[in-house]
């Protein structure tokens, strides 16, 4: 009985410092956290202020401390530079960009899958091989084939590069995500009947929405941030997208940095939203078909 009581004290003993180490790597492991959540929000923090204060108090002011007398000048300033027209066509070639570079990969991704076509498999590895492509190896090509199109300085010029530079990653990623759904829930709707259409629509889509999701929303941020097809392919004002905007306030020898902050908070509005409603799905979806 004695050495009954010995070991349980001494198991007691052996918990308490164990208990003691691990809310010590808590405490840790959160003052890590906080100090990397400052670094990473630091900078966004530094936007929202700056676009508070005054071109004058913005270069005689301390710059990393709120100013104490907030404007929001700024933001009307962009409101009125046509922000509005920008922000639309912004919208327009993302959100067509988006739809054209989910809806045939998903489709392609399909056949991918189910096909057992020794050509398919080739044309899968033609796609791939646009991951090793860079943007800035193909402006070129792509500026002479748009100009020759008839697409320069169109809203469709700078949506089917876009398609075309989305399509491999997104196509990869669905290309796994659909292959591991499990070959018995298609041979059991295909014993009931069902079509490649109804297969995709009941069966395909909704267990790949985390993916679907995930990719929009990653192409959705390519796309709205992409600089450097429309600084190639437009030149006017009613095709020019907001990274082209939020440069025209800057002069040739000056630069109106509150004025430019404003902008770059309001243009990156759309994708703050995107992230917060769909961060979910997006990490799901990022994890999901590399790995059962």
């Amino acid at each position: 009985m004695a050495s009954q009581v010995v070991k349980t004290d001494a198991s007691v003993n052996l918990r308490v410092p164990r208990r003691r180490r691990l809310r010590w790597y808590n405490v840790v492991f959160t003052a890590l956290g906080v100090v990397w959540l400052i670094i990473a929000f630091y900078p966004v923090l530094y936007m929202l202020m700056t676009s508070l204060r005054s071109q004058q108090g913005y270069l005689l002011g301390i710059p990393w401390l709120p100013s104490l007398h907030p404007t929001f000048e700024n933001y009307a300033t962009v409101l009125q530079a046509g922000f509005a027209h920008y922000f639309l066509n912004s919208v327009i070639v993302s959100v067509c960009s988006v739809a054209l570079i989910v809806g045939c990969s998903l489709l392609c991704a399909y056949v991918v899958v189910r096909s057992r076509n020794r050509a398919v498999r080739v044309i899968f590895d033609v796609f791939l091989v646009g991951l090793a492509l860079p943007i800035q190896a193909a402006i070129i090509p792509i500026y002479v084939l748009i100009t020759k199109m008839g697409l320069y300085d169109t809203l469709l010029g700078m949506i089917l590069p876009s398609v075309a530079f989305g399509l491999p990653l997104t196509l990869l990623i669905l290309v796994n995500f659909v292959r591991d759904i499990p070959n018995e829930l298609y041979e059991s709707m295909g014993l009931e009947g069902a079509s490649d259409f109804r297969l995709l629509r009941h069966l395909v889509i909704p267990l790949a929405m985390p993916a679907l999701i995930s990719v929009s929303i990653y192409d959705f941020v390519q796309a709205w941030n992409n600089f450097l097809f429309p600084l190639v392919l437009t030149q006017s004002d009613s095709s020019r997208v907001m990274p082209m905007a939020i440069v025209s306030f800057q002069g040739q020898y000056t630069m109106n940095v509150p004025v430019t902050m404003a902008a770059v908070i309001l243009s990156a509005l759309p994708l703050i939203l995107a992230y917060i409603f769909g961060r979910r799905y997006l990490l799901r979806g990022m994890l999901a078909g590399f790995g059962k």
